[in-house]
């Protein structure tokens, strides 16, 4: 019966031209405009560790002194030097990783390269594993490591490609600041989106090309990257691992519920000593957000992206509205038609059902032509100078949500006008016949 009801959709968009493009120029619009800003926000929103953010957290102390405080006021976003290194080495987390961005000159081997500055990430061993980082080539460096001041690195793909043409570089020596380190480990194509281990640069920034530990880097006074808030006496760049100053961020990987639990008691507890050992000087101030927990407090996704989202299913509305008076007007238009339908045999219900596979073509040819818009749309956007802007692609999950809100759009839209139509009394139209 479908078939019979897909045939007669047919003839009839086609026995007026005119009134099916205008009522799929009305779906593909609202369709195209709806899913670029949503596959847009998709993407700016979308969990960056699927499965495993809900097992990573941000510990946050308040080491300050009492100059301003207030009792519901937020603990700092930061660490500083001596409770991340308290922190790290007191091991209570399934895994842990201090870390801060920089910033190094390399110097390539290569004549053909000049010299140039690269992001880096300066961390502890745990970032790879507990971050999911994949690792082409190599490994990455031990605590061992760390402990030692080891003078290792880990680089990028794209690095590695620009400086070794995408051979193996395990082994090679990359110099950095007139620096040798050994090249222990090549990543492979990673990007985290969003950047959300550290958003001091940007929430959607491209992830480094370095990678070498804290320890190694704070000796060696490279060049950091990121914010750095300080109160008392202030901060003094050569002695930072003592300067009153939170500018580090530590993460840890709590496997289940009850360990996050029992590390926020930690936390207070911990609180409780420093501030008996004279080092803090305001009550316990703790907070444990989790991934998503933290994304949104730092309010991640752009509000005019939301705001474009609000709007484009505002546009998509009106394009409904439009269609379904379109709908409406061909129908009725039907009517002779559909009473003689009625008056030999046809029950209402079938009528309604044909007339609803009548809008689901429609609704389809619409998501055709609104997929074909919101490729445009993507395209436009990816021109735009924003760090996002890179990121916006259209995904399998976003390719069938955009025919499923175009069939579903349309069969909405042709509720109203199939069942108006339903309502027609077969023998007054055979008797105007």
């Amino acid at each position: 019966m479908f078939g019979y009801y897909l045939d007669l959709a047919m003839r009839s968009l086609r026995r007026n031209k005119a009134l099916t493009a205008l009522m799929v120029l009305a779906i593909a619009l609202g369709i195209g405009a709806c899913m670029t800003t949503l596959t847009v926000l998709h993407v700016l929103s979308g969990d960056p560790l699927p499965g495993k953010s809900a097992q990573l957290y941000y510990p946050q102390l308040d080491p300050q002194d009492m100059d301003g405080y207030q009792p519901d006021q937020d603990p700092p976003v930061q660490v500083t030097w001596t409770d991340g290194m308290n922190l790290l080495r007191a091991g209570r987390a399934d895994r842990q990783a201090l870390m801060t961005g920089g910033a190094v000159p390399l110097q390539p081997a290569q004549s053909s390269i000049d010299p140039f500055f690269e992001d880096a990430r300066y961390t502890t061993a745990d970032f790879f594993p507990m971050f999911e980082v994949p690792i082409r080539y190599g490994r990455a460096w031990t605590a061992a490591d760390d402990e030692a001041h080891a003078r290792v690195a880990v680089i990028s793909r794209k690095l590695n490609d620009k400086l070794f043409q995408g051979r193996d570089s395990t082994g090679q020596t990359l110099r950095m600041n007139d620096v040798a380190f050994r090249i222990v480990g090549v990543l492979d194509t990673w990007r985290m989106t969003p950047h959300f281990y550290d958003l001091n640069n940007g929430s959607y920034a491209e992830d480094e090309g370095v990678y070498l530990p804290l320890t190694t880097a704070y000796e060696l006074k490279l060049g950091r990257n990121g914010s750095t808030d300080c109160w008392g006496k202030g901060s003094d760049p050569d002695h930072m691992d003592t300067a009153p100053c939170v500018w580090l961020q530590f993460w840890v990987q709590l496997d289940t519920p009850a360990k996050a639990a029992a590390y926020k008691q930690f936390l207070v507890h911990y609180s409780q000593e420093q501030k008996a050992l004279g080092r803090f000087q305001r009550p316990p101030n703790v907070r444990l957000p989790d991934v998503m927990g933290w994304l949104d407090y730092n309010k991640v996704v752009p509000g005019d992206v939301r705001l474009q989202a609000w709007l484009a299913l505002g546009f998509l509305l009106v394009c409904l509205v439009n269609t379904v008076g379109l709908m409406l007007a061909k129908f009725l238009r039907r009517s002779p038609e559909l009473g003689v339908r009625r008056a030999l045999g046809a029950s209402r219900r079938e009528v309604f059902m044909q007339l609803l596979v009548e809008s689901g073509v429609i609704g389809l040819t619409g998501g055709v032509a609104g997929l074909l818009l919101s490729l445009v749309g993507l395209w436009l956007v990816r021109k735009q100078p924003s760090d996002y802007a890179v990121l916006a692609h259209l995904d399998l999950s976003m390719l069938l949500a955009t025919f499923l809100l175009a069939v579903g759009a349309s069969l909405l839209a042709g509720l109203l006008p199939a069942w108006r139509a339903c309502q027609v009394t077969p023998a007054l139209q055979l008797k105007s016949n």
